[in-house]
C-alpha cells in the first residue's frame, strides 16, 4: 500500500501521518515504513543540535500501522473511529534519526468487537529501537464541538486516534 492508500484508511493528515508505506499484511500482522526526515516538525525542538524523533511519535507510528491491520481483519462502520487507550512495556532501545527507516511490525494478539491489543517492533537496519503492547478500542465518533453523550468535551491530552 502506498500514502494514498493509507489516507484512505487512517484520518491522520500532516504532520502526523506517521506510516509512508505498508509491505505486508498477512493474516494477523503487517509491516509499515516510516520514513524519518530533517524536515519533520518535531526536529525544531527535539533537538535542534541532536535531532533524535520523539519515543511518543514511534509508538504513534506503531499505533497507525497497528490501526491499518485493524482495518484490514475488521471494517467498522464510519460513525466509528479507533482510539489508542494503553501502551503497555514499551521499551526504547536505541535513537531514532533524520535518515533512519522505521520497519514497523504488528502483531494481533486479540481482537473483540470493540477492542484490539497488540504487539509490535520498529527496527532500523534490522536492530530493534522501539518495542510495546498496545491496545486500541472502537468508540462511536460524535460531530465537532461535541461529545458522544452530547455534552461539551472538556479539553483531555490524547495520544491520538487509531
Amino acid at each position: 500500500m502506498d500514502v494514498q492508500d493509507i489516507r484512505r484508511i487512517l484520518p491522520h493528515r500532516y504532520p502526523m501521518l506517521l506510516v509512508d508505506r505498508i509491505l505486508e499484511v498477512t493474516g494477523d500482522s503487517i509491516v509499515g515504513l516510516k520514513n524519518v526526515t530533517i524536515n519533520e516538525p518535531h526536529f525544531n525542538g527535539h533537538f535542534p543540535e541532536l535531532p533524535v524523533m520523539p519515543g511518543v511519535l514511534i509508538v504513534e507510528s506503531m499505533a497507525q500501522v497497528g490501526g491499518i491491520l485493524i482495518a484490514k481483519i475488521n471494517s467498522f462502520p464510519k460513525n466509528k473511529v479507533m482510539f489508542l487507550v494503553s501502551v503497555e512495556g514499551a521499551k526504547f532501545r536505541k535513537p531514532v534519526v533524520p535518515g533512519d527507516q522505521l520497519r514497523i511490525e504488528m502483531k494481533m494478539l486479540r481482537m473483540k468487537s470493540s477492542v484490539a491489543k497488540m504487539e509490535g517492533v520498529a527496527k532500523v537496519n534490522g536492530d530493534v529501537v522501539a518495542e510495546a503492547t498496545l491496545m486500541c478500542k472502537l468508540i462511536d465518533q460524535a460531530p465537532p464541538g461535541s461529545s458522544p453523550s452530547g455534552e461539551t468535551p472538556e479539553p483531555q491530552l490524547a495520544l491520538s486516534s487509531s
